[in-house]
């Protein structure tokens, strides 16, 4: 497809008089014929949604907004429906630019409309690139490389967006809130099982007494500029891989309120997605690899509350769906999605068995590539020393600083504050009933036994994964992977002599959870999780052994060898 210049085309002209109704169809009946196009548009096909009619012509699509009042949107007069245009334009672009072409004007009649003419203007709509269907995300088979960059391309443009302001009262704890009670009363009036009326109530207990306990939280989420303008409405549906790009579009143009929304509530809508469609192991990767991004862990205390809410979004969806469908009698199999939805939805509200894990070993060990497997495996959170030294001094992971051993941001006091954030780190994530992996070389024990401590403060299961290989092999690893760059890690040789002269090992105390590997014959994964497995079993407290980090360990979990 060809380039087509941005632009507004529907300033020159005059606007007509308010349609009719009639009129209306009239014109998007006249638009489906090719000659209404200054481009080929043959065959053109007519989608129509709720809100708006999407007109498939050729190259490219043409969306126009119904001209409906409804509870949470307004497109009852030209101006308005013209204004959103414009806003859906705008939001669009910043996701999907190449895709999101001009607003365009409908001139003519609605017998015999034009888009783009001269005469007198009837409608506006959004001109956008047409691409392939197969193209979106839900169509599609998910890969480990496709997760990472949905994952980095969400958090940088989480960083880029504008923040709230203050004065129009985004994001408080009373607006976070009004969406998951309007959700409430909706599904309450839609035809649902006793048994779904029952989880509804559930619901409302845990959504009142979860506000309450999270109002200090969304606050305070706010006053640090998590809350902004959002996508709104980012699930796989709306994102798709385009010329090898990832694009995420049709962002919400209509509702503010629903927009300028916290961070974690957009995070929380991808990941709800992919486990609704079975893909935990892809959702625990792209949240950790959202969170290493951004370096936003505190996201982490409302994750699950934003979750509730965004099942409960599309079981309403699904539940207005059935009930609009008047023509066909109700069946069992047609209220599954809406039952699914809020079985999720309950699901999120369940406490979690935390556990601390840490990996330690030379650099060159194998540390990052195991915990990246683990993080796929088992539902925790990755937090790598390389990462978090980088972003205490404000630079980003792959950044290169050429320190040499004990200077630069490798000197003892930044290695000390390092392993501070990543126990600051750590606790947080506990208190947000997250199971937690670090990643550091812990080759000082007082380091091991420190994070020891702070799983028998949290009463959690703890244990240990040291990593070992002979000498030659790192020595060969870390020129390797120096060689291939982009690695957040800047261990050399150097810094490798020094870690094997301070290295101390396990004490006796210490052997007791501690899982010992030679990364040169590592076992499968799945042997390592078992032994894992008994380690955290044993350091449990009696009524946490329930086998929780196999339990709930998902089937579906893809693990591929990292760069």
């Amino acid at each position: 497809m060809g380039s087509v210049m941005r632009q507004h085309t529907y300033c020159p002209v005059r606007e007509s008089p308010p349609m009719e109704a009639i009129d209306f169809e009239r014109l998007i009946e006249s638009l489906k014929r090719p000659e209404a196009y200054p481009h080929p548009a043959v065959p053109v096909t007519h989608i129509e949604t709720h809100i708006s009619h999407v007109l498939l012509a050729g190259d490219f699509a043409y969306k126009l907004k119904k001209p409906v009042k409804l509870g949470f949107l307004d497109f009852s007069t030209l101006e308005r429906r013209r204004h959103d245009c414009e806003e859906e334009l705008r939001l669009n672009q910043r996701l999907a630019a190449d895709l999101y072409i001009a607003v365009v004007a409908v001139t003519g009649t609605p017998a015999a409309p034009q888009i783009g003419g001269s005469d007198s203007v009837l409608e506006y709509a959004v001109q956008m690139r047409r691409f392939p269907q197969e193209a979106l995300l839900d169509r599609q088979p998910l890969t480990h490389q496709l997760m990472i960059r949905l994952a980095e391309t969400v958090a940088e443009f989480h960083a880029q967006i504008p923040i709230a302001d203050d004065r129009e009262g985004f994001g408080t704890p009373e607006a976070v809130l009004a969406p998951l009670l309007d959700n409430l009363a909706e599904l309450r009036v839609h035809s649902l099982t006793p048994e779904n009326q029952a989880r509804l109530e559930r619901l409302d207990a845990w959504i009142h007494q979860r506000s309450q306990a999270l109002f200090a939280v969304f606050e305070q989420r706010r006053q640090h500029g998590y809350v902004r303008e959002c996508h709104g409405d980012m699930h796989r549906g709306n994102i798709a891989v385009v010329d090898g790009e990832i694009r995420i579009f049709d962002a919400l143009e209509f509702s503010p309120v629903l927009r300028w929304i916290d961070t974690a509530s957009e995070v929380a809508f991808v990941i709800m997605d992919l486990e609704q469609d079975g893909e935990s192991g892809f959702a625990r990767l792209f949240l950790n690899r959202y969170l290493e991004r951004s370096g936003d862990y505190g996201a982490l205390s409302v994750l699950d509350f934003y979750k509730v809410y965004r099942a409960m979004v599309r079981a309403k969806v699904q539940a207005i769906r059935l009930d609009q469908d008047s023509q066909h009698p109700e069946t069992a199999s047609d209220q599954q999605p809406c039952i699914d939805y809020l079985a999720l939805a309950e699901s999120y509200t369940q406490p979690r068995h935390p556990y601390l894990l840490i990996v330690s070993g030379l650099s060159g060990s194998g540390k990052s590539f195991l915990a990246s497997q683990l993080r796929e495996a088992l539902p925790l959170i990755h937090l790598r020393s390389d990462v978090e030294r980088k972003r205490i001094f404000g630079l980003i992971e792959t950044a290169r600083t050429f320190s040499s051993v004990d200077a630069g941001i490798y000197f003892p006091s930044a290695t000390n504050w390092t392993y501070d954030r990543l126990h600051r780190l750590a606790d947080a994530i506990l208190i947000s009933g997250y199971a937690v992996l670090v990643d550091a070389t812990f080759i000082e024990r007082g380091r091991r036994e420190h994070f020891r401590d702070l799983a028998h403060r949290h009463r959690v299961g703890f244990a240990t994964i040291a990593l070992d290989a002979p000498p030659h092999i790192l020595r060969q690893r870390l020129i390797r992977r120096h060689a291939l760059g982009g690695d957040a890690s800047e261990a050399n040789l150097a810094v490798l002599e020094q870690q094997v002269a301070i290295r101390q090992g396990a004490s006796t105390t210490e052997m007791a959870d501690t899982l010992i590997i030679d990364t040169t014959n590592t076992p499968p994964l799945t042997e390592i999780l078992v032994m894992l497995e008994a380690i955290l079993d044993t350091g449990r407290p009696p009524e946490a052994r329930v086998n929780t980090a196999l339990s709930e360990q998902s089937e579906d979990h893809h693990i591929e060898p990292s760069a």
